[in-house]
Formats: structure tokens, sequence, C-alpha cells
């Protein structure tokens, strides 16, 4: 354990922002399995409700620095993609 009152406050402060950052993967992974799982069933209209909520959610996790704007385009991109694909088949 640190003895310095700074490194202690690090430690506190760095625990929290990992609690908040596993919430936030949790959600964000979360969000991309309800966009799968409605892909897969062929409901459409449900799929393109949950990717509007998984955009927003993916997106903000890279605003804030959580994943690379690339991947969180990335991500984005391919669930798009996947709801697009419904109208194919």
């Amino acid at each position: 354990m640190a003895n310095i009152k700074s490194a202690k406050k690090r430690i506190i402060t760095s625990a929290k922002r990992a609690e908040r950052n596993k919430a936030q993967r949790s959600a964000v992974k979360t969000a991309i399995k309800k966009v799968r799982t409605a892909v897969e069933a062929n409901d459409k209209e449900k799929a393109e409700q949950e990717l509007r909520s998984a955009v927003s959610i993916i997106s903000e996790a890279g605003r804030k620095g959580l994943y690379h704007h690339a991947n969180a385009s990335r991500k984005v991109s391919r669930l798009t993609k996947a709801v697009n694909g419904i109208q194919a088949e």
C-alpha cells in the first residue's frame, strides 16, 4: 500500500475509473449483442431500433476515449452493414 497521500488518491481514482470503464465496455457489448440477435432473427424493425441505441452508446464510448475512434467507427460500420443486409435476404 502506498504511503504518500497523492499515491493513495491515485489508487482510489484509478479504481473508480476502471470500474466505470468496465461498466461502459459491458454496455457496448450488450448493445452489440442485442443488434446481432435481432439481425439473426431477421427482425429488421427491431434491429434498426437497437442499432440506433447501439450507435449512440458506441459513439459516446469513442468520444470519451474508452475505444479508439477508429475502433468505435468500425463497430458501428459492421453493425450497420449487418442490419442493412437483412433487406437482401
